[in-house]
């Protein structure tokens, strides 16, 4: 067991929004340490956003963000030879970043051609309330829903 929590590294603003967490969505974004085409990539997907829904592209982001993030998880726990799936709340840190990762991982297996029109279209999707990542929260929710029972294993 480790002695002293590590330090929470912060990130710099990202260079156009000065918001950290585009900064932390492009790094997930990123393949291969290419941040400058993972930049491009999400400010034109922002630009595409603009034009076909005549909001803020990165408010209609933050929307379709907080429509993907979980508030609830289940999560393995070996109780006497059984193993349960307990329910638990979501840290906020670990809320955001699951919400990104699973934004991203829809983004990337969806139909368009380029990412930048993929992630767009995404964006879109998630702010209205519907999508595959949209769709993934609900499911965990009802998983944790489904086992409620268990959640007095709570650690």
């Amino acid at each position: 067991m480790r002695k002293s929590k590590p330090k929470k590294r912060y990130l710099a603003p990202d260079p156009k929004f000065s918001d950290p967490m585009v900064t932390q969505f492009v790094n997930c974004l990123m393949y291969d340490g290419k941040k400058s085409i993972a930049y491009s990539i999400f400010y034109d997907a922002c630009e595409l956003v603009e034009k076909k829904t005549t909001e803020s592209g990165v408010e209609v982001w933050k929307r379709a963000l907080n429509n993907v993030c979980p508030q609830v998880e289940v999560r393995s726990r070996r109780v006497g030879g059984a193993t349960f799936q307990v329910p638990s709340e979501v840290r906020p840190s670990r809320k955001m970043s699951l919400g990104m990762k699973w934004l991203i991982k829809y983004t990337r297996s969806r139909g368009e051609k380029t990412m930048m029109e993929k992630l767009a279209a995404e964006i879109i999707a998630a702010s209205k309330g519907e999508g595959a990542a949209v769709k993934k929260k609900d499911e965990t929710h009802r998983m944790a829903e489904a086992n409620k029972a268990f959640s007095h294993f709570r650690f």
